[in-house]
């Protein structure tokens, strides 16, 4: 037994999970439609994501407001597991949405010995809503959730920093990046999910930037980029 199979966190993500599927069935039913009858690919629906987000990246979040956009059930196992394995005590998350990675990458600081996540979410409702969800799992004590841009938010993050969830607007991953960099241990891990930026990609997996970067097979279909800082 550990803290994420525990009852009530595991009873808690079933059903986060479940609204998520609710809220965002018809989201995803609609991409899915929109790609068959384009005859577009992933990437190509990626680029013109980013595009837009580069326009206007409030405004393009705005509109995804009620919806969870989380991780599955696997790829949080995988938070969890990674964070336990490079002992985390410092975690920094971009892009909390309503909580549910959240609440994965908290219980692996938990099961550590403890520690602070710190995590930045634009939306306001999304950050109430993450809160009442962590405080539901007994989590909220290891958690800073920062709302506003991230930008702004995470440009102070406490200390140095053992592992990185960026999942949040596509086209800030690289800039996110670079204003937790100077606070990354040696050995850090950043996991970008939904990773397609091409600046983002070109950069961690440029060994003169000091990093090693791999793409993972995790998820349906969706870009999960796995980089570790190594100098």
């Amino acid at each position: 037994m550990n803290t994420l199979t525990s009852g009530r966190i595991a009873q808690l993500l079933t059903q986060l999970h479940r609204d998520a599927e609710a809220a965002d069935g018809e989201l995803m039913k609609e991409v899915v439609a929109g790609m068959e009858a384009s005859g577009s690919t992933i990437e190509q629906l990626a680029a013109q994501m980013i595009a837009d987000e580069r326009a206007d990246y409030r405004r393009v979040y705005s509109g995804h407001a009620a919806h969870f956009l989380s991780v599955s059930p696997g790829y949080g196992r995988f938070l969890y597991a990674i964070a336990r394995a490079c002992k985390a005590s410092r975690i920094v998350e971009f892009g909390t949405s309503m909580g549910v990675s959240t609440i994965y990458l908290a219980a692996a600081l938990r099961d550590n010995g403890g520690g602070r996540l710190i995590g930045s979410e634009l939306e306001p409702a999304k950050v109430a809503r993450a809160r009442a969800h962590l405080d539901a799992a007994g989590l909220a004590d290891l958690v800073d959730i920062r709302e506003g841009d991230a930008l702004e938010t995470l440009k102070d993050v406490g200390g140095e920093v053992d592992l990185v969830l960026i999942d949040g607007a596509w086209s800030l991953y690289l800039s996110v990046l670079k204003l937790i960099e100077p606070q990354l241990k040696a050995g850090a891990v950043i996991l970008g999910e939904n990773a397609f930026a091409a600046d983002y990609l070109d950069y961690v997996r440029d060994p003169e930037n000091g990093y090693v970067s791999q793409s993972l097979p995790l998820g349906e279909g969706r870009g999960n980029e796995f980089t570790v800082k190594v100098a």
